[in-house]
């Protein structure tokens, strides 16, 4: 079948791009390594997506060609130090000319340190819902296994399982590391209860959930536990998603218009100080975080109800479900804190249908979630009728500004390559049948599981 942009996902400007880490402080200079993903091509001639980390924490990421004879980490420094603005010793920026293309995502400045605080990360229950992938879930696994954090639990939820796979691979390779529980009806919300229903008091105050294709930082759960220590308002923890691989047109053109990706600073929503720079708050859940790096107070989620069972992959809703707990956190009055320094490489769908799929569920979800939050909490109709037009007019906006090559959220810097690679119309248009579907699909997600027996 031939798709709408098929020429230029041939092109050379869609070949493969390695992707890597520079650490900036290396104590004999900077250190350029392969981000934690198997199967990607080596930094070197061509293309490198970096994640540049000062003082070991992610402060950017960069894009850079390099030429045959060119040392990867000297290039990539050059182009970091030009962006930021930054000189040494001699006065000398780096090399100007050495960034023909813009960075993928949303690359902001360099961020602040980050204050000092005496507080230990709380226990911690890591929930992966999973369903029939056991190779992906191995490799995030490991990557959760590996943590820093002194005291955590790790808990597969496999849902729905038409095999023993999941069940297997965890008895045979992660016994007694590892908890597994068997969720048999269909859709990451209820496995997300799940997990929640599992997580107890000595189980941990904070309860993280990531997905089967991430591989975590080995400082993710630290860094996106710990605030809850230092803040007792705090009611949830997103953090900084970048991508494990860049090897598939697909892959490349969702991470060159935005990916996962939050930015590099530190954001605090507070429901007693709405953010003055976006009046569609907190109904913009799409800017707090994603769900596959997301943490919550064990009891603030428990007394929001935890995620709506109607929402999310694996219903006819799509999505939505990581929306829908962002904002019912908020309107309970608890705040919410966005932190790069929590991070998970993120394995992007690789083919162009897996691309169409992905943009529909995304509409979908978007008013699966909204029509979630009107059938949930009908005190929250007023505010959101006065949003409604801006909230309609931001919604087209996102498929719009993706249309003309420009970035997906407004006010974020340029994306990389916005000429090379514009975003296919049948994608927005996609997208916009997904938001027309959503509370149809909400609706018969909601039948189902009433029918199922369950509460929906």
């Amino acid at each position: 079948m031939t798709y709408p942009a098929t020429a230029a996902f041939a092109s050379a400007a869609f070949a493969s791009i390695a992707v890597a880490e520079l650490d900036l402080d290396g104590p004999e200079g900077p250190v350029l390594s392969l981000a934690p993903a198997p199967g990607g091509p080596p930094p070197g001639e061509g293309y490198v997506y970096a994640l540049v980390r000062l003082r070991g924490r992610p402060a950017a990421t960069v894009l850079c060609r390099v030429g045959a004879g060119e040392d990867p980490a000297d290039v990539l420094r050059a182009a970091f130090r030009a962006r930021q603005g930054w000189t040494d010793q001699k006065g000398r920026t780096g090399q100007k000319g050495r960034m023909d293309q813009k960075d993928l995502g949303r690359n902001e400045r360099t961020p602040a340190a980050e204050p000092h605080t005496p507080h230990a990360p709380p226990r911690t229950t890591v929930v992966v819902g999973t369903r029939e992938r056991a190779g992906q879930l191995a490799r995030a696994l490991d990557s959760l296994l590996a943590q820093d954090h002194p005291d955590f639990r790790v808990l597969v939820v496999d849902n729905a399982p038409v095999t023993s796979a999941t069940r297997d691979l965890v008895a045979s390779r992660y016994a007694g590391r590892v908890d597994y529980v068997h969720e048999p009806r269909p859709g990451l919300a209820l496995a997300h209860n799940r997990g929640l229903a599992e997580t107890d008091g000595a189980d941990g105050a904070v309860v993280a959930f990531t997905d089967d294709d991430v591989i975590a930082d080995p400082h993710w759960l630290t860094a996106l536990s710990t605030p809850f220590a230092a803040d007792p308002g705090l009611g949830c923890v997103t953090g900084l998603i970048l991508p494990a691989r860049l090897t598939t047109p697909a892959q490349i053109l969702l991470e060159s218009h935005g990916g996962f990706a939050k930015g590099f600073e530190q954001r605090l929503y507070d429901p007693a100080r709405p953010p003055a720079g976006e009046p569609l708050f907190p109904f913009t859940a799409g800017s707090f975080g994603s769900g596959a790096n997301m943490a919550f107070r064990t009891d603030a989620l428990r007394a929001v109800g935890g995620f709506d069972p109607a929402t999310g992959t694996g219903t006819p809703a799509r999505g939505g479900d990581d929306l829908y707990a962002f904002v019912r956190i908020l309107s309970a009055g608890h705040r919410l804190r966005y932190t790069p320094w929590a991070l998970v490489w993120h394995h992007h769908r690789e083919t162009w249908r897996d691309l169409e799929d992905q943009a529909y569920g995304y509409g979908a979800g978007l008013t699966a979630y909204l029509t979630a939050i009107l059938v949930r909490r009908p005190a929250l109709l007023p505010a959101l009728l006065a949003r409604l037009p801006r909230g309609l007019a931001h919604a087209r906006a996102i498929t719009a500004h993706r249309s003309h090559g420009e970035a997906s959220v407004p006010g974020a810097p340029g994306v990389h390559g916005a000429q090379q690679h514009p975003w296919p119309r049948r994608l927005s248009r996609l997208e916009r049948r997904g938001m027309l579907y959503g509370p149809l699909g909400y609706a018969k997600a909601r039948r189902r599981i009433s029918g199922d027996g369950g509460q929906a």
